[in-house]
């Protein structure tokens, strides 16, 4: 199959495939005599491994390295959990650093009163030169 093809079967976007081969995480394509890229069900199996990883969040190094444990039937479970725990941990991080975000932007807006006035906590909050500790997101109160 050609890479339009490719692109719908495994719903990663030629464009990304490209990308892929052009980093390394998929091999080169077969090209035709036309130079044209030709796909193979391994290949789209491989795009759609690709995709979920990706919509899992998982970077790009990340992808690479399951995918290197996916094709090696030797492999130790504990390797690909080791890999998704790293992930989970990196996951919760973020999310607390959100949740924190979000706090501070609720209560700036509740303080702001929203009305015609120029006054507005939520700007001289930006506007406010404040340490920042590591580990800690600088508008945080």
């Amino acid at each position: 199959m050609n890479i339009g093809d490719a692109a719908g079967a495994s719903g990663v976007s030629a464009k990304m495939i490209r990308y892929y081969e052009t980093v390394g995480l998929i091999r080169p394509a077969h090209r035709t005599e036309n130079n044209y890229r030709v796909y193979g069900d391994d290949d789209v199996h491989t795009l759609r491994f690709i995709k979920r990883a990706r919509n899992l969040g998982f970077s790009l190094e990340e992808t690479a390295t399951l995918l290197g444990l996916w094709r090696d039937k030797t492999r130790e479970s504990r390797e690909v959990k080791r890999v998704a725990q790293t992930h989970i941990d990196a996951l919760e991080s973020r999310i607390a650093e959100l949740q924190d975000m979000v706090g501070t932007l609720k209560h700036l807006a509740h303080c702001c009163s929203g009305d015609n006035r120029p006054d507005c906590p939520i700007l001289n909050d930006l506007a406010e030169i404040k340490p920042v500790s590591k580990g800690s997101h600088p508008s945080a109160h």
